[in-house]
């Protein structure tokens, strides 16, 4: 299925005469395979990187590895950007936006998990950093729009007035659970061409485009965190800050309160955890990490079965294919990346008409929040982690798991 641009800019009312894109270049094979494909269609193309860390900056502190391949953002993917840039012939930027990926991303993921929640930093990322300073930077250099190589698709839909976000056809690589907190007005400026090609095919037309990294494997690691271990990096980033890592060190507990063991602090558990729990005596095996309550240092444990949640609340809550939710409504809902998103209802708790994170009234600011009850209870619902709802294949709304 190839990429049908003249609907979309049909959609936005916009000519079909050749536009300037400003082409988000993370240095793989997706994005270097939209600019491609873009420059073929006669666009004006500008390609734009954004330098979000150091990738040299902790490596080897504290037990961390001193290099680790595979991790997206590193300097050896400006690199590959900037080659693939050169054989298109397009002007290339790299945009610095380190001081704010660390306050925006950086802080609050160490923060989250000090508290005892577990932080989703890649739509962090995406909702703070990457799509509004693209579109920033997009304006500042006179380009109509802005294109990635996101696997989702994005189509305007007259009748509801509104930008609709969906899953792609490659269900495999669906970036959706990352992209649910796009507002209307980026999605309008935002093009995703892989949405209708599978990963294979890209694959094929990057090597029929010869770009050398066509074969170039997908990055997995998240950028900041050398190896994947975040408990190593929690340890190297406060030491760097000067700062101490907290004593949040406390009891296991039943789920009735019952007393069963010690752990040595908060940060080193995540629902549905079974490795590190130590107890003062004989316990059933297995058991799991049911919650974290991060007020009282406790950690509360039990056996699988307890693991099982009927319903949740999702705070901060973003509409994508609908204004606001007034009345109850069926849906799927994804509480991870690798989740098979789950029959349920979602029920408003308090309504507003903006599209922002919060509105303001005159009892102070209030978060948008919604309840989700599943029809069938789902395995280790966790705080922190981001709750995507879905009518089908399009993106209904999305929040954070409270």
């Amino acid at each position: 299925m190839t990429y049908n641009l003249a609907q979309f800019l049909y959609n936005r009312k916009m000519p079909e005469a050749p536009l300037t894109i400003a082409v988000a270049m993370s240095g793989g094979v997706d994005s270097s395979t939209v600019a491609a494909m873009l420059r073929d269609q006669g666009h004006t193309l500008v390609g734009l990187t954004l330098q979000l860390w150091n990738q040299r900056r902790l490596a080897g502190k504290e037990g961390m590895p001193e290099q680790v391949q595979g991790r997206c953002c590193s300097l050896d993917d400006v690199y590959d950007a900037r080659r693939v840039a050169e054989q298109l012939d397009i002007p290339y930027y790299v945009v610095n936006q380190q001081e704010r990926f660390e306050r925006d991303v950086v802080r609050p993921f160490v923060d989250d998990y000090l508290s005892g929640r577990t932080p989703v930093p890649c739509t962090l990322c995406n909702n703070h950093i990457k799509f509004d300073q693209l579109l920033i930077t997009a304006r500042q250099i006179g380009a109509d729009m802005i294109a990635t190589g996101h696997y989702a698709r994005n189509e305007y839909d007259p009748e509801r007035g509104r930008w609709i976000l969906s899953r792609p056809a490659d269900k495999a690589k669906d970036q959706t659970y990352f992209l649910f907190g796009l507002t209307q007005e980026q999605l309008s400026r935002t093009l995703f061409p892989l949405g209708g090609y599978l990963k294979p095919a890209v694959r094929e037309l990057a090597a029929e485009h010869n770009l050398a990294l066509a074969h170039k494997p997908d990055s997995q690691e998240i950028c900041f965190i050398p190896g994947g271990d975040y408990r190593k990096f929690l340890d190297a980033y406060l030491n760097e800050q000067g700062e101490s890592l907290p004593d949040t060190s406390g009891e296991l507990v039943l789920s009735d309160g019952t007393v069963v063991g010690e752990h040595d602090g908060i940060h080193n558990f995540t629902v549905g955890q079974r490795k590190g729990l130590t107890f003062k005596t004989h316990q059933p095996s297995p058991f799991y990490v049911l919650g974290v309550n991060g007020a009282e240092h406790k950690v509360i444990v039990g056996p699988q079965d307890e693991l099982m949640t009927s319903t949740l609340t999702a705070r901060d809550v973003n509409w994508i294919s609908i204004p606001e939710l007034v009345s109850e409504k069926r849906v799927q809902v994804k509480i991870r990346h690798r989740h098979d998103p789950a029959p349920a209802v979602l029920k408003p708790c308090k309504i507003r008409t903006d599209n922002r994170a919060n509105t303001v009234t005159d009892t102070g600011t209030v978060d948008l929040t919604a309840d989700v009850e599943f029809d069938t209870p789902q395995r280790a619902v966790t705080p922190g982690q981001a709750a995507v709802f879905y009518d089908g294949d399009e993106v209904v709304g999305g929040g954070w798991i409270a």
